[in-house]
C-alpha cells in the first residue's frame, strides 16, 4: 500500500511540472500594482500598473493601464493603455484597442480592432544578434565570379 501511494504521488507530481498554469483577473477583481506570471493570464478585470510574463490575454471586458507590460504573446479583445513590449506577437482582436507605445515581432488586428500607438515591430534578426544572410541575388554573383576565375586559370 505504501509503495503504491508512493508511485501514485510520484505521478502526479510529474503531471503538475508539465502543466502550464493559468491565472485569472476575474471581472469583479482591480489589481494597482506589478504582476508576473508565468504560463497563462487572463484579464477579465482591471489591471493598473506593471505586468511581466509569458502569454496574456486581456478578455472584452478587461481593462489594463499599463506603465510596463513585458511578455512573449499578448492577444487584446478589451482595452489597453501603456507601454507593450512583446518579444513573440500583439494580437488586436475586433472588439479590442491599443494605445500608447508597442514594440513587437509579429503584429495583427482584426478587422474592426483599433489600434492607436506607436509601433516598433522587431524581427528576430533586431530583437537577438544579427546574421548575415546571403540574398539570392549576391549567390548567383558569387558563383558568377568562381566561373569566371576558373576560365582564367
Amino acid at each position: 500500500m505504501f509503495l503504491w501511494s508512493y508511485v501514485l504521488c510520484k505521478e502526479m507530481a510529474v503531471v503538475r511540472k508539465n502543466k502550464k498554469n493559468l491565472s485569472i483577473i476575474d471581472k469583479e477583481l482591480k489589481i494597482d500594482g506589478s504582476i508576473e506570471s508565468c504560463g497563462k493570464l487572463i484579464v477579465k478585470g482591471q489591471v493598473k500598473g506593471t505586468i511581466d510574463g509569458d502569454v496574456v490575454i486581456i478578455a472584452q471586458d478587461g481593462e489594463v493601464n499599463s506603465t510596463l507590460t513585458k511578455v512573449s504573446s499578448l492577444t487584446i479583445g478589451g482595452s489597453f493603455k501603456g507601454e507593450l513590449i512583446a518579444s513573440k506577437e500583439l494580437i488586436i482582436l475586433a472588439s479590442g484597442s491599443c494605445e500608447g507605445k508597442v514594440v513587437c515581432q509579429d503584429l495583427i488586428v482584426e478587422n474592426g480592432g483599433m489600434l492607436n500607438a506607436d509601433i516598433s515591430c522587431k524581427t528576430t534578426s533586431k530583437m537577438a544578434p544579427a546574421k548575415k544572410e546571403k540574398s539570392f541575388f549576391s549567390k548567383k554573383a558569387e558563383s558568377r565570379q568562381k566561373e569566371e576565375k576558373q576560365i582564367e586559370l
